[in-house]
């Protein structure tokens, strides 16, 4: 990085080399300041292509597969999207810059609150946080038309695929939790097919009624 540079190109580099070439969720990372969504005592790293401890046994996403799954959506701009796992907000942030709006929901309400300020502070709009168990996703504002989970069960929760729309992409760790695929499914109208296997990754567990034992 030159000095010129802001300190979000390092991370736009790492998301170029990890395989990310759509320039919209590029200029997404470009645009938007980790800084501003990472826990107290952690901003020297937050530019860093790293996890970051948020407290509850969570870690926020790593920020290139954040936006490797990101681009598996697809998004154009004018999508209606549910994202499972709010963390700290930034990956809420990205995808806000590229949806329509964005119901997002997280099982840990301090973690949620910090969210809802992080996002506030960024003067991001067009999302509706929710807090309660991810895994029955949020019925009362599908259909959707992408579903992004931020944890890992060895399958998709029938709610979650009964809540997005023909034609839609879910993007879902696929496994036990701590040694995943994650996956890009595609809703038709005999249900979800898998689409291709975006990256291998570790996530936490996804837990709820439909994940595991909370």
């Amino acid at each position: 990085m030159t000095e010129a540079d802001p300190p979000s190109e390092e991370l736009v580099r790492a998301v170029r080399e990890a395989g990310v070439t759509d320039e919209r969720v590029l200029q997404a990372v470009r645009a938007t300041p980790r800084a501003a969504f990472v826990p107290a005592g952690h901003q020297a790293y937050a530019y860093d292509d790293v996890p970051l401890p948020i407290g509850h046994a969570q870690v926020t996403t790593q920020p290139s597969l954040s936006a490797m799954m990101i681009a598996g959506l697809g998004l154009s701009g004018d999508e209606h999207v549910l994202e499972i796992g709010t963390g700290l907000g930034f990956q809420t942030a990205l995808l806000a810059r590229l949806a329509a709006d964005v119901v997002t929901i997280e099982m840990w309400p301090d973690i949620a609150e910090e969210a809802g300020r992080n996002l506030a502070r960024q003067g991001i709009r067009n999302v509706e946080p929710r807090v309660g168990d991810g895994s029955g996703g949020v019925p009362d504002r599908a259909p959707y038309d992408a579903v992004i989970v931020s944890a890992a069960f060895p399958e998709v929760p029938e709610p979650l695929a009964g809540q997005l729309r023909q034609g839609g992409r879910l993007v879902q760790p696929i496994g036990p939790g701590g040694r995943e695929q994650v996956v890009c499914f595609l809703r038709t109208a005999t249900g979800l097919e898998r689409e291709r296997i975006l990256t291998p990754a570790h996530f936490v567990r996804l837990r709820g009624r439909y994940g595991f034992p909370a």
